[in-house]
């Protein structure tokens, strides 16, 4: 029954897939505003996370950043049902320049093994074709709640050719080994490194000026293992034309070396830094619908900053 349910996702998905470029656009206007008609979710998220992070920003100026958000996320939604459903060289002809190419080919070279850090800026799921594309690669993945959600999601990333090329890993005990493994067999490992790991697998270090827990895991899997870490984000172009597909550049650059500090508050402070580098080159791009502050230092339920926000819906 979970199959036959992944399965008939995967059809709404390829159906979904197939909704022209040009439209895009007005459909990603459209689901924006209906989130902010409505107060959903991303909505009320969004706006938080900026008055987090951007506490001096002037509250209209907060107000414009998060619709531009919301119309990105959709776009980016849109355009991941594409990536998901059609085929890989059809999606990699859209990443129109490379920057730090020539770094991760000398990375890969080097035989010491190489973690990917990829945060969630831009479309992540294309910067997964291209690197698939390039070599055989180890993605961890935090399985969804729902099994039906995760044969879904193992299915759309298995749904092209390139798709043998990647390992999808869970995010467990078993998992880590494997990475471990992977990494000093000189292969090749990508971890989306900017979702909050659970309370005691991390540690807390600043992003955005504010405290966020942070994993521990890519700082042990570099130290361990002696790995080049880089970081790689597929960013989105400003369109030419309203009316044709979309554009891409990947970017990667080297991870500053404390990041493989046996220290781990040094390693996720780095970590965390780089991540806001990234993020800060154009934050509409970065997911900011996502609770990166649940957990805080005290320890006290009643300090998650998104309580009232959650709250009010109910």
């Amino acid at each position: 029954m979970t199959r036959f349910a992944a399965a008939i996702l995967f059809a709404f998905a390829r159906l979904a897939g197939r909704i022209p470029w040009r439209w895009h656009p007005w459909l990603a206007a459209r689901i924006a505003s209906l989130w902010l008609r409505t107060d959903a979710r991303e909505s009320r998220v969004a706006l938080r996370n900026l008055e987090l992070a951007f506490p001096d920003m002037a509250p209209a100026e907060r107000v414009a950043l998060r619709a531009r958000i919301l119309r990105v996320t959709a776009m980016q939604m849109l355009e991941t049902l594409c990536f998901w459903t059609r085929p890989h060289d059809e999606n990699l002809a859209l990443v129109r320049a490379y920057e730090g190419e020539s770094l991760f080919d000398a990375a890969i070279a080097s035989g010491r093994g190489v973690i990917v850090a990829a945060p969630h800026h831009g479309n992540w799921e294309l910067l997964n074709q291209w690197l698939a594309a390039r070599t055989p690669i180890s993605i961890l993945y935090a399985p969804p709640e729902s099994r039906v959600g995760e044969d879904f999601l193992r299915r759309v990333r298995a749904a092209d050719d390139d798709a043998r090329r990647v390992t999808q890993v869970r995010a467990e005990a078993s998992g880590v080994r494997q990475l471990l493994r992977t990494l000093r067999e000189g292969g090749v490992v990508g971890i989306l490194p900017d979702q909050q790991p659970k309370g005691g697998d991390g540690e807390f270090a600043p992003f955005f000026g504010l405290p966020a827990l942070t994993m521990t895991l890519l700082s042990r899997l570099a130290a361990r293992s002696g790995a080049i870490v880089v970081f790689a984000w597929c960013e989105r172009q400003p369109a030419a034309d309203p009316g044709s597909p979309p554009s891409f550049v990947v970017h990667v650059t080297p991870a500053p070396p404390e990041i493989a500090s046996t220290d781990l508050r040094a390693g996720v402070a780095a970590l965390n830094a780089a991540v806001e580098r990234i993020a800060a080159r154009d934050p509409a791009q970065y997911q900011w619908t996502y609770k990166r502050y649940t957990l805080r230092p005290s320890r006290r339920g009643e300090d998650n900053p998104y309580r009232d926000i959650e709250r009010r819906r109910r």
